[in-house]
């Protein structure tokens, strides 16, 4: 083998080296993003029961309520809710017990995250303008604040007013 192929060979596999480091960490890269947390908060239920209702939201399967029975711990409560999502950032877990009287908010829906089916459940909002919604996120990037869904064609000022305590953004 001659110097200069001997070089053209260094340089090409020093290049294929460069390149699985490169491809290595874009992979590594794209799987640590930010995660969304689990929240897990026990429901106020009227009367006596022999169990406690529990609402689990967040980065789980399936987002509801749950029964809490004696002996049950989070890790039953989140495997009752289907398991975690693969975004679930289990570092984060938040435990919400209302005081008494305490009015519970309802959910808010991200904007930037929701898919069509679920932003169709705001007033006012259905199929139509739940697509556009996901298409202008899509052609358009995030909505920075709340109030950027004003933007999206075919949702006003009343639309906005009816759902604006219903809706939140966060990366």
């Amino acid at each position: 083998m001659s110097a200069s192929q001997s070089n053209r060979f260094w340089t090409v596999f020093t290049l294929f080296l460069v390149a699985i480091i490169i491809a290595g960490s874009v992979l590594v890269w794209s799987r640590y993003r930010q995660h969304q947390p689990v929240e897990i908060s026990i429901a106020k239920v009227a009367g006596e029961t022999p169990f406690k209702l529990v609402s689990i939201s967040g980065a789980v399967t399936r987002p509801g309520i749950y029964p809490l029975k004696p002996g049950d711990n989070i890790e039953t409560l989140i495997q009752a809710a289907g398991g975690t999502a693969s975004n679930a950032d289990l570092s984060s877990l938040t435990l919400h017990i209302p005081a008494a009287g305490e009015e519970r908010l309802p959910q808010k829906i991200n904007i930037n995250r929701a898919e069509a089916w679920l932003l169709e459940a705001l007033p006012g909002i259905g199929e139509s303008r739940a697509k556009a919604i996901t298409d202008y996120r899509r052609q358009k990037g995030p909505f920075r604040q709340a109030s950027d869904i004003s933007s999206v064609e075919g949702i006003g000022p009343s639309i906005y007013e009816q759902v604006k305590d219903l809706i939140t953004v966060t990366d």
